[in-house]
């Protein structure tokens, strides 16, 4: 599912990262949970990305 999940490994309910957990919520047909979680990380992904042109410009 991921580099993380080769790097880090994939205990059950304690070590997921983000786009893992999204994979999961899908394949178990929880696709309301599963593009809640995509969200949150599209809205992580845009605040770094704001806070790094805000950054460049000083």
């Amino acid at each position: 599912m991921g580099a993380a999940t080769l790097v880090g490994g994939d205990i059950r309910h304690h070590t997921r990262v983000l786009t893992t957990a999204i994979v999961v919520e899908t394949r178990m047909g929880e696709l309301q949970a599963a593009l809640a979680l995509g969200a949150v990380l599209l809205g992580i992904a845009l605040l770094v990305t704001a806070f790094l042109v805000i950054l460049e410009r000083e």
